[in-house]
């Protein structure tokens, strides 16, 4: 067993700050160190080791280290450190290089000497997994969506249209056949093979019926659950050692295959502007959702789909009501925030309503509606 590594030292020493084990900021480098602490702080001292030492060993893989160092944009709303993680974890899954197989498959080891082993041998696989945005498609992230539209249900009962942007696979349209754990109680398909059990905070929303009329999304590139590399690409996303993740995502792949998602390809703001001029049924609830979504979008598309939605706001009448949800970080990336505005009452962005803040994947739920 190895557990003396920098990390380790740093963060077992009395008194420890997070801020403590980062060096001066240089160049996007040094985000693999934050989002090391901060996979620390979110519970995953394994996934805090294997960034750690990818910045240690980022001079075995010369590309890559280069592409890092020049990252375009923020690397962390450009979730750069993560894309690095899913990449080695893929490898790990493969068994290529052994020792990282080895070092992912008991959850300790050498770190440094299996993650130079890989940049040494996969630099061109590991760039390639650098190429995409994440495609965590997290399940976890359905609960505080159920308890959204069931705070919703509250002010209007009737079903839902929903309306996904970014849904990669769509496994969050199908709540509606899922389990959820909200305050100690189930709710949804109780029965269901994807139950999502948070660790619940604070009050507890109004258990109304959630009646789904139906739930379509939107993406770039939709990723096909029939397509083998497809699932192993989702899996990879999941941060090893978290096995309950694992296997809940495995149900929602295999519950998918029964119920599969409408997934359109395209652009968040032109697919949304056209649903929204569509016609809308009385007594339905139009809602527009996402989930670690909107870092993604362009400056000019993320105005294009904030002022789409306003328009639409203004429209909405009280038997064709339209909701605005968006589980997303902060601007400052300090916590994640679940919020909605609902029309006709909502006025502007301004007016979102703070139902929660959340784990990132959903581990935890702390409502303050």
């Amino acid at each position: 067993m190895h557990h003396n590594s920098p990390l380790r030292r740093a963060l077992a020493a009395p008194n420890f700050s997070a801020s403590d084990a980062l060096p001066a900021a240089r160049d996007a480098r040094d985000d693999l160190l934050r989002q090391a602490n901060r996979a620390h702080a979110l519970g995953s001292a394994f996934v805090a080791e294997v960034l750690a030492a990818a910045h240690r060993q980022l001079s075995r893989a010369p590309r890559l280290d280069a592409l890092i160092a020049g990252w375009r944009g923020d690397p962390a709303s450009g979730a750069m450190a993560l894309r690095l993680n899913a990449g080695l974890h893929a490898l790990a899954r493969a068994g290529q290089p052994a020792a990282l197989g080895r070092l992912y498959a008991e959850l300790d080891g050498d770190f440094d000497g299996a993650i130079a082993q890989a940049f040494d041998a996969h630099e061109p696989a590991l760039l390639r997994w650098m190429a995409h945005p994440t495609q965590t498609n997290e399940v976890g992230r359905s609960v505080a969506l159920h308890a959204a539209l069931g705070t919703l249900a509250a002010r209007h009962p009737g079903a839902f249209e929903l309306l996904e942007l970014g849904a990669s696979a769509g496994l969050n349209l199908n709540l509606a056949h899922y389990a959820h754990r909200i305050g100690g109680q189930w709710r949804g398909q109780t029965g269901s093979s994807v139950r999502v059990g948070p660790d619940w905070r604070g009050a507890v929303p109004p258990d109304r019926p959630v009646a789904i009329a139906s739930a379509r999304g939107v993406d770039l590139d939709p990723l096909d659950l029939a397509d083998p590399q497809t699932r192993e690409r989702l899996l990879a996303y999941v941060w090893a050692g978290d096995t309950a993740r694992m296997r809940r995502l495995e149900s929602a792949i295999a519950l998918a295959r029964h119920h599969p998602p409408h997934v359109e390809r395209g652009s968040a703001a032109p697919w949304l502007a056209q649903r929204l001029a569509a016609p809308q049924d009385a007594g339905t609830t139009r809602v527009v959702f996402h989930s670690m979504v909107m870092q993604y979008l362009a400056d000019d598309e993320r105005r294009a789909v904030i002022s789409g939605i306003m328009q639409a706001g203004a429209r909405a009448t009280p038997d064709r009501p339209l909701a605005w949800i968006g589980f997303e970080w902060r601007a400052d990336r300090s916590e994640v925030a679940l919020q909605m505005i609902a029309w006709p009452h909502g006025t502007h962005a301004a007016s979102a309503q703070t139902l929660a803040t959340c784990h990132p994947y959903g581990s935890w739920v702390d409502w303050r509606a």
